[in-house]
């Protein structure tokens, strides 16, 4: 069945090469991935926000907080229980580092799982208050669709990338209804190259997600800004920015802190329980804390400015505007604990909504603690959606998703020289101590991200050495007799050889020459061993190395050939510069023909 189901795709594909171009198939494909993902889109909103209502709809909200010990840690429980029950054979991982690995190094091979996984374990952990977003899962939701239907398609590993793309852009264009930002998100955070025949699969598949998506979800996710800005609050924008940069290094190290102490607890069910509480006692303490948050920014863009400390257990206190400034702020920062907790629990979200929520508070205090100093009347909302395009810009490294995609979704483009402004300033704090994003940075120390700027390092990155391995070369054991094996040794052709134990250990190896010079010079010698001839390798290398890392040793021993074995030191071939430099010869080729 499955082979008659592969030469049928076949068949189809034959057929479509010589109807239609690389390039237009590729717009079909695009406008297909974005009806899915629109889909998907709108299904994962649909989801998390009817798990909210029903935990909500039959308390009256003022004491609903009590309920916040425990939604929290059952979000996060149901979401470890799935992904160990129903995800047996893949790996699951959230995030958008994950995605970019994938780009990098397994050809953008995303697991089929994730075009639904994703969207369930997404909407438990947010829907039962975990504070994190749906961006991320339906990013990944999106290029799984894109990645598998490149990959049954037999597309090449650009074209499937190009696919991969389209999804992400798909995903947030469904998600915000933002098709701008879309295609911006997936030039600046997962396309290695851009060229400009890729902008139009890109453009077509997030606008199609966005209609398809607003057909079955048309809530406004921010109320529209229509009040323009003012040339004397340009000085307190760029204080603003410089305030949200140095909020994003923080933000940043505490991702990495929160990390490193949810790692050592290797117990998942451990994890659930310290996460859980931990994420309970926030919630109940920061109401604004739950699930996405985005509620808590409506109501201070509708100029409720005591939204975020209403329905709390200090709501009596909020007529102070002491104690709303000081719980803002507070609350700013456990926003950046809750979610990086949520998602060390081992709940699904991003942290590309709490980017929005902490800089809109952040933004909203500033212009708020202004106004009541006296100093200036500074508008409020406009600060609001400032400091959301800034942490956003800043944290993901991503300045023009930032802008674009607040722009789009709050109406605000007669804010753009304001948004232009705070998160370039932002950005640009941030990327002077961070020069990776919390995304990247992961795969940077490891010299597993893509980067157009080194283009070597790129085609590298996308080569595996383990395809490269050649296994025709002659192997002997210690105690083989030469004159014995001289006839294999002259019919390989090849100018060493490997030496290893009856085990298949590597012990070294022997030069072709070195050893015809013996034979010659004592022809006599009809008991000579291979461990009289063997000489010790100039350097080794594993199966998993690195290619770029490979090149390296040739290069520092002067050598253009390398043994490869196993992290057990078993014998598995040699790799030669040749080998590598005609792999990367035909993937810059395959790229010159890309959409061509």
């Amino acid at each position: 069945m499955y082979i008659r189901f592969v030469n049928y795709l076949d068949k189809i594909n034959q057929y479509r090469k010589s109807k239609i171009s690389n390039r237009n198939f590729l717009i079909i494909l695009a406008v297909i991935v974005g009806i899915l993902a629109g889909l998907a889109a709108a299904a994962l909103k649909s989801l998390t926000h009817h798990i909210e209502e029903f935990l909500q709809s039959d308390w009256h909200w003022k004491y609903k907080y009590y309920l916040y010990f425990i939604f929290p840690m059952i979000g996060i429980f149901l979401t470890v229980l799935y992904i160990k029950y129903f995800i047996r054979k893949s790996k699951f991982e959230t995030g958008l580092t994950p995605l970019l690995y994938a780009i990098s190094k397994k050809s953008s091979k995303v697991e089929a799982h994730n075009i639904y996984s994703q969207i369930i374990t997404a909407a438990v952990t947010v829907g039962f208050g975990g504070s994190t977003g749906l961006e991320a899962p339906i990013v990944t939701s999106g290029s799984a669709i894109g990645s598998n239907l490149g990959r049954v398609l037999g597309l090449s590993y650009r074209e499937v990338t190009m696919l991969v793309a389209c999804g992400a852009a798909a995903g947030i264009a469904g998600a915000f209804n933002s098709p701008v930002a879309g295609i911006v998100f997936a030039i600046e955070i997962l396309l290695p190259e851009f060229t400009i025949p890729a902008f139009i699969p890109l453009l077509l598949s997030a606008a199609t997600a966005a209609v398809v998506a607003r057909l079955f979800y048309t809530q406004q996710l921010f109320y529209l800004v229509t009040e323009g800005w003012q040339v004397n609050a340009l000085f307190y924008y760029v204080i603003l920015a410089c305030f949200i940069g140095l909020f994003s290094i923080y933000f940043t190290k505490a991702n990495y802190a929160v990390k490193g102490l949810f790692y050592k607890i290797k117990h998942p069910y451990t994890k659930v329980m310290v996460g859980g509480l931990l994420l309970g006692v926030l919630v109940f303490l920061f109401p604004t804390l739950y699930g996405e948050g985005y509620i808590t920014i409506k109501g201070l863009l509708k100029g409720d400015y005591h939204t975020v400390i209403n329905n709390s257990i200090f709501a009596d206190y909020s007529s102070v505007s002491a104690v709303v400034v000081l719980f803002t702020v507070v609350t700013i920062f456990m926003k950046s604990i809750a979610t990086l907790v949520t998602l060390g629990a081992g709940g699904n979200g991003g942290t590309f909504a709490p980017s929005l929520i902490m800089g809109g508070l952040i933004g909203f205090i500033f212009a708020y603690v202004v106004n009541l100093s006296g100093i200036a009347q500074l508008n409020v909302s406009n600060f609001i959606v400032a400091g959301m395009a800034a942490a956003l810009g800043s944290i993901m490294h991503a300045p023009l998703t930032g802008i674009f995609l607040i722009a789009e979704i709050t109406g605000g483009y007669i804010l753009m020289v304001p948004l232009m402004i705070t998160t370039a300033i932002s950005y640009a704090i941030n990327r002077s101590s961070q020069k990776h994003s919390i995304y990247t940075k992961a795969l940077a120390d490891k010299g597993e991200l893509l980067s157009h700027e080194d283009k070597d390092t790129t085609v590298l990155n996308q080569m595996k050495l383990k395809y490269l391995i050649e296994k025709s070369y002659p192997q002997l054991q210690m105690n083989d007799r030469i004159p014995v094996k001289m006839n294999e040794i002259l019919q390989s052709h090849k100018n060493i050889c490997a030496v290893t134990d009856e085990l298949g250990n590597f012990k070294g190896i022997i030069y072709i020459e070195e050893l015809f010079n013996e034979m010659i010079n004592h022809p006599d010698q009809d008991n000579l061993l291979a461990s009289s001839l063997v000489r010790p390798a100039p350097n080794t290398i594993t199966e998993n190395d690195d290619l770029k890392m490979v090149l390296e040793k040739m290069e520092r021993d002067n050598v253009w050939i390398l043994p490869v074995l196993t992290a057990q030191n078993q014998y598995l071939g040699f790799v030669s510069k040749t080998a590598i430099f005609n792999k990367y010869r035909a993937l810059l080729m395959r790229q010159n023909d890309y959409l061509s």
